[in-house]
């Protein structure tokens, strides 16, 4: 089950996962286990996450496409 769309975000984008966790301050791993859905980040760190690809929250959450 996909609960964020991190990984998809950053391919839209064209950024990689360890670019990000530069950004972030995390580690590889860690950013990888997000964008995979195997954890989920926060919700400061989805903000973070937002802010540093410059998208809205809900963009990481679920696909303008699916919202009415």
């Amino acid at each position: 089950m996909e609960l964020n769309r991190i990984k998809a975000v950053l391919a839209e984008k064209g950024i990689s996962q360890t670019w990000l966790a530069k950004q972030l301050g995390k580690s590889f791993s860690m950013v990888n286990a997000y964008a995979c859905n195997r954890i989920q980040p926060n919700l400061d760190i989805l903000q973070q996450i937002a802010v540093i690809l410059q998208v809205d929250l809900k963009d990481l959450i679920t696909d303008k496409r699916e919202r009415k």
